[in-house]
């Protein structure tokens, strides 16, 4: 086809000297071969990209009308393939991750001064005194202290109750695992480990769950 006759047609298929039931892979070599032969025409080449996106456009609006059968491999494809955002939302609505939202809590910087001072003072005095008895006595504030304060956020003591024992439980066995592992370093007994492994579960459950 000469350049008149190309830019005379206003058939796309026309334009790129293919039938018009040719397959996909025949319009795009054809594109192919007519962009290389007119390499150095860029009003051919843009108008040779049209051509073609408009016969791509021509065979999407046949296929939507089912003038054009889709393969069954491609249509079963296309049948189980999921939108991403359909996806996503489906996971963000999963019950149990719309659960654990509902636990969590986004603390103030307020919230998190007073309870890092709490659980401070009273590992340093755990820490310093270095005996059974005192331990005892800091944990036993610390808990106090972790109930009140979780309970205060949803009015639900019996909910704090069990946060602050299993907080009190992962804690103490951290420590203790750590303690077994015999890290090089660390001069703690295990009386200390446990306190400094309760008084961070204490804070992190009371500063980010509710």
């Amino acid at each position: 086809m000469s350049k008149d006759q190309f830019a005379m047609s206003d058939n796309p298929y026309e334009k790129l000297q293919v039938p018009e039931d040719a397959s996909f892979e025949q319009i795009k070599e054809a594109r192919d071969a007519l962009l290389a032969a007119h390499s150095g025409d860029e009003r051919q080449r843009t108008e040779i990209e049209a051509a073609y996106d408009a016969i791509l456009m021509d065979r999407l609006r046949q296929r939507q009308e089912g003038k054009i059968k889709v393969p069954e491999r491609i249509r079963y494809a296309e049948e189980l393939k999921e939108p991403a955002p359909a996806k996503l939302n489906r996971i963000a609505n999963h019950p149990a991750l719309q659960w654990w939202q509902q636990q969590l809590d986004t603390p103030n910087l307020r919230g998190i001064a007073i309870t890092s001072t709490i659980y401070a003072v009273l590992m340093a005095i755990g820490l310093a005194q270095a005996n059974p008895d005192t331990l005892a006595l800091v944990l036993s504030l610390g808990v106090g202290f972790n109930l009140v304060w979780l309970q205060r956020k949803e009015q639900r003591l019996g909910r704090a109750f069990l946060i602050t024992l299993l907080a009190l439980i992962l804690g103490s066995v951290m420590a203790v695992g750590l303690y077994q592992l015999g890290l090089p370093g660390v001069f703690l007994t295990v009386d200390q480990l446990v306190g400094i492994g309760v008084f961070v579960t204490f804070w992190l459950t009371s500063n980010f769950l509710r």
